[in-house]
């Protein structure tokens, strides 16, 4: 494992922008080496002897990658590893030191000056915005992986040492910032090379505050000797500032070494000319005459020409802030700022081309699933993903259960998971199969997705095949779905001694479908209602007491209902455990994870793994701060029950051992409840998980915790151990490109979706030379000739 070399730095300090973006001056240097076996506290101990100071005082600290608003703490060597995941293949990075009154110190400085200069930072607010805007271009074109980096770290914050409490160092415009940085990290063996300042047209990648693009594209080009990062900038700021100032450009001479464009205006005498630096990327403006003869620029000149490259130009900066921009919307915006008027098919296909630039092809992200495949394998280890493609390449389906899914379903959640499916936004075709599963807390938790061609049974029980694959536990695991005939014999056949329960929610859409009739809307719901209760009726009288009623309704639904096999889906008498969740619509929360827009299948893949990762992160963060012994969803309903259970009575069984019988004071009702066998005979407590307000009564009148007899799943400890092992980032800045890196096996995509844009223009038939109509010579008549008329025959 190659060293790296640490730049230890202090004595300077941070002062923050106007955008709230932190920048270092000044101080002195010294270095250290780090590796992948490197220990947080040794390299503590290098730092406090380095500068003198207390090992135990020590707060380090650095910025992620593109994100120098927000400083993130290293207290462990799980937040070393972090470090060196984040910035493995940056050529340096920043990181810094402090002792805990510094932090206070800084803290207390920082707020006073954000809430003593509200006019300052009033003025500061449309900097801030365009700051803002500027980091999501930068993000967006570098990749959505190291956005997801920034999220996840801005998320995290800071992890002050001293308690481990988490604290934020953040800057008001203009403050000085006094905090002893330590790090560059570099390659070991080379010197540390001088930190080159990023050069860019003014305008590339950014959308200053409010201002219209127009404004902004007018400073695309300044003049001579500016300089561009490479040459995709200069055409980018050539269309750009041509936009802007309302003519139409010609390029010249367009390849890697120069740009060279004209006004396209015949006779005008506007010029540029871009030439790259000799060993470097890098482009400069070599010739610029910026005077036209066309009449450019005033009033009355015509606006460019609406080319499909110039829309997309326009329309990538749109989405960028907007991505669910409607192509009329999109029309609109053109026509106000440039005075160029789109027809609904070319902001459409405008749209298409600008996001394909954004987003990279549709078709090539398919050839990037084995690559996709090994990383997640590679960064996440013991994840399950899997790639099937028929004999010809074709996509067909791609499974993915992430190692942090599958460690919290077998240690914390309950053994019930939810299958669901969704047809998939995208221009080739594609559907979501998604087994999910409830925390402790009755929150949705992925276990696992699948992108598939088609929705069939064949891809069904390859996902179920994949699903089985991924687990290890033996337990019996009861499943929620529709009743799907391939889905019920695949479940069937790959988990033994497990359960299938249908989904009364689309028992219900059956049945509203099938039903005949001139029913009210009113009646409609109840007839559902009713369904719902009998669904959730603990005992056979409370089952036909629901079914009677439905039966008085419609004697019709009554008989389907019948007929629907209601020992899958109604709790009376339904084998297994659902804990009272009757519907796999649970999982739908999962589909408002899934993108509204359409994008390649593997940044689709990847969006829905980063909302994942930022679930776990989230709820464990959360139940950090639970003090209590079990989650509050279950503090909740066990309060409801206590309440109830203190106008029961309590009688002991004259003839079983832990058997009672609990009575209201009116002794209407009676149960039975055995406290060793968890067991109450209105069966709530079977079928919650915790005990009924009859259980309640018993265990508090012998003196027993009605805690300890709660499901293990409902536990604060449980619901930690769900959310304990992160989903780590997957870096996409080394993504192999097209024909560079990827695999011997390619992937064609399946077959293409029936596009949701606008309908083609139906074709006008020729209609031919029209002939010229016939009259009559003798009576002057019209529709026939002389030969037939019939007046004077």
């Amino acid at each position: 494992m190659p060293k790296l070399i640490v730049i230890c730095q202090s004595g300077g300090k941070f002062v923050a922008a106007g955008n709230g973006v932190l920048s270092y001056s000044g101080g002195e240097a010294h270095a250290l080496s780090i590796s992948r076996e490197s220990k947080f506290d040794e390299l503590k101990g290098e730092m406090a002897e380095m500068w003198k100071y207390d090992p135990n005082s020590i707060i380090v600290k650095y910025f992620v990658p593109n994100n120098n608003r927000t400083l993130i703490t290293v207290s462990s060597d799980k937040d070393l590893q972090r470090l060196l995941d984040f910035h493995e293949d940056s050529g340096t990075v920043d990181v810094y030191v402090l002792t805990n009154a510094e932090a206070a110190a800084n803290e207390t400085a920082l707020t006073t000056t954000s809430t003593g200069k509200s006019a300052k930072a009033t003025a500061s607010r449309s900097r801030a915005a365009a700051a803002s805007r500027r980091r999501a271009r930068e993000e967006a074109a570098l990749g959505r992986e190291q956005e997801q980096q920034v999220a996840t770290a801005e998320l995290e914050q800071a992890q002050v040492m001293n308690g481990g409490e988490a604290a934020t160092l953040t800057a008001a415009p203009g403050s000085p910032l006094n905090i002893t940085p330590v790090a560059s990290i570099i390659t070991d063996g080379t010197p540390a090379p001088p930190r080159q300042m990023r050069t860019s047209t003014p305008c590339a990648l950014d959308v200053i505050g409010e201002q219209k693009l127009q404004k902004v594209w007018e400073t695309c080009v300044t003049g001579l000797h500016q300089q561009f990062n490479n040459v995709g900038e200069v055409r980018e700021a050539f269309r750009r500032y041509s936009l802007a100032q309302g003519f139409t450009i010609k390029f010249k001479h367009n390849d890697s070494m120069r740009v060279s464009a004209k006004c396209k205006a015949e006779g005008c005498t506007w010029r540029i000319y871009a030439s790259k630096l000799s060993t470097t990327q890098f482009f400069r403006t070599k010739k610029f005459i910026d005077t036209h003869t066309c009449g450019a620029g005033t009033a009355s000149a015509a606006p460019p020409h609406a080319s499909r490259k110039l829309v997309a130009t326009i329309v990538k900066e749109k989405l960028l802030s907007t991505p669910n921009f409607k192509p009329k919307e999109i029309a609109k915006e053109i026509q106000e700022e440039f005075g160029i008027e789109l027809r609904y098919s070319q902001a459409w296909r405008g749209m298409e081309a600008a996001r394909q630039e954004l987003q990279g092809s549709y078709k090539e992200s398919y050839n990037l699933l084995p690559w996709l495949r090994e990383k997640l394998m590679e960064t996440n280890p013991g994840s399950v993903v899997s790639l099937n493609t028929s004999d010809d390449s074709t996509f067909r389906r791609f499974f993915v259960s992430m190692h942090s899914s599958i460690f919290g379903f077998e240690n914390g959640c309950r053994p019930l998971i939810f299958l669901d499916e969704m047809s998939v936004r995208s221009k080739y075709q594609s559907e979501l199969l998604t087994a999910t599963a409830i925390d402790g807390n009755d929150g949705i938790f992925p276990v696992a997705f699948a992108v598939v061609d088609t929705i069939n049974e064949e891809n069904w029980h390859w996902f179920l095949e994949q699903l089985k694959s991924s687990l290890s536990m033996s337990q019996s695991i009861t499943f929620v779905s529709d009743r799907q005939i391939g889905l019920r014999q695949s479940i069937a056949m790959l988990f033994q001694n497990s359960y299938h329960g249908f989904c009364v929610q689309r028992l219900s859409d059956e049945l509203l479908k099938d039903l005949r009739g001139p029913y009210t809307q009113e009646v409609v719901d109840v007839l559902v209602a009713h369904m719902y209760d009998a669904a959730r009726a603990s005992t056979r009288e409370g089952f036909m007491k629901s079914m009677d009623s439905i039966k008085s309704i419609s004697p019709e639904a009554w008989e389907w209902i019948l007929q629907s096999e209601p020992e899958h889906w109604a709790n009376h008498i339904f084998v297994g455990s659902r804990y009272n969740h009757i519907s796999s619509g649970v999982a739908e929360s999962f589909y408002s994870w899934v993108p509204e827009i359409q994008m390649p299948i593997v940044q689709f893949v990847d969006t829905i793994r980063q909302k994942i990762m930022e679930l776990i992160y989230t709820r464990k963060v959360e139940s950090e701060q639970w003090v209590s012994r079990a989650t509050p969803i279950l503090e909740e309903k066990l309060q409801k029950e206590i309440m109830k259970a203190q106008s029961l009575q309590v009688f002991a069984s004259q003839t079983a051992e832990n058997t009672f019988d609990v009575r209201d004071y009116f002794g209407s009702v009676n149960h039975t409840v055995n406290v060793e066998l968890w067991s109450c005979s209105c069966r709530d407590w079977r079928h919650n998980g915790y005990p009924c307000s009859h259980a309640v009564a018993v265990l508090q009148g012998i003196g027993r915790d009605p805690y300890d007899y709660c499901a293990k799943y409902y536990s604060t400890e449980a619901f930690r151990l769900t959310y304990r092992e992160p989903i780590n980032p997957v870096a996409t800045t080394n993504r192999p490109v097209h024909g560079e890196g990827l695999v011997s096996v390619l992937v064609q995509p399946p077959a293409l979706r029936k596009l949701s844009g606008p309908p083609k223009q139906r074709r006008i038939r020729n209609k031919g030379v029209i002939k010229r109509p016939l009259h009559c010579s003798k009576c002057k008549g019209a529709g026939h000739n002389r030969a037939t008329c019939h007046v004077f025959s």
